[in-house]
């Protein structure tokens, strides 16, 4: 099973930003009242937006059900994702992959972005309940932090698959629950950005504006292809591998220790003493 994120992983935008920009809200604005929210914990991480059509006046007064879709249409997707899932059906020797998709975004913003390209049943996002004028009433479902994992395993039931034959792949701090859920199992992770919180959880980090290049450590790490094999298939479908950097990266914050700390400041004393 191959399950992804939506927002910034399968696009270039956050559905926050798009459906805000739709509606006349401050981008701004909403990106302050989320960082709020994150820093706050008073939601999952990644639920924000729901939270926010639900409980804040603004969006809750000008968001109706038939804005969600519109973001879906105008959202700017990733290069090839409808050949990525037709990739991962049929097109790896020995393999087969079911493609989900499993996000905090609403249902309707993902199911119109992804129209004719994933079947709607194999999308799963934050759910709503709506007045007979289409306004945001309650919550049914959040797929976002453990809800995420709460899917997943429902998915693996359903399809019958081991814990070590699923992958995932996403890119921010939403997708950490279910990144450490899907790894302690012996299962395959991908990180699509370089976030911290993140990066350093996924097995593998893959960064590119075109939605195939999550294939290279599917085809290195689980199916076992040489470097010239895999440009070989690229190739194969028209697109050629110019450019390949792996590169290790490590992040690091260094300060003075805290008895280095009073030794410096005692040395600076005596200094001035002396002068």
């Amino acid at each position: 099973m191959f399950a992804s994120d939506f927002d910034q992983t399968l696009t270039f935008n956050d559905s926050g930003y798009v459906l805000s920009e739709l509606v006349g809200i401050p981008t701004e604005e909403f990106e302050r009242k989320a960082k709020g929210m994150a820093k706050l914990n008073l939601v999952q991480q990644g639920a924000e937006l729901a939270y926010l059509l639900l409980h804040d006046p603004e969006f809750r007064s000008r968001v109706r059900k038939e804005h969600l879709y519109q973001v879906g249409k105008i959202i700017r997707l990733k290069e090839n994702i409808e050949q990525l899932y037709k990739i991962l059906e049929n097109g790896i020797n020995g393999y087969h992959f079911d493609f989900y998709v499993l996000s905090a975004s609403p249902i309707e913003v993902i199911r119109a972005a992804l129209e004719s390209i994933v079947p709607p049943d194999h999308i799963f996002g934050t759910e709503f309940r709506y007045t007979a004028d289409g306004q945001i009433e309650s919550i049914v479902r959040a797929t976002a932090g453990y809800g995420k994992v709460a899917v997943l395993d429902q998915l693996q039931n359903d399809l019958q698959v081991g814990p070590d034959q699923i992958v995932y792949t996403g890119d921010g701090s939403s997708d950490v629950h279910v990144m450490l859920h899907v790894n302690v199992r012996d299962g395959f992770t991908i990180a699509v950005s370089e976030a911290k919180h993140v990066a350093h959880v996924a097995t593998r980090t893959v960064l590119s504006t075109n939605a195939l290049a999550v294939l290279v450590p599917i085809l290195e790490d689980i199916a076992g292809w040489s470097r010239l094999r895999i440009r070989e298939f690229f190739g194969a479908y028209g697109l050629l591998v110019q450019e390949w950097q792996r590169v290790r990266t490590d992040w690091l914050t260094l300060r003075p220790a805290a008895t280095d700390l009073v030794n410096v400041s005692a040395k600076g004393a005596a200094d001035l003493a002396l002068q």
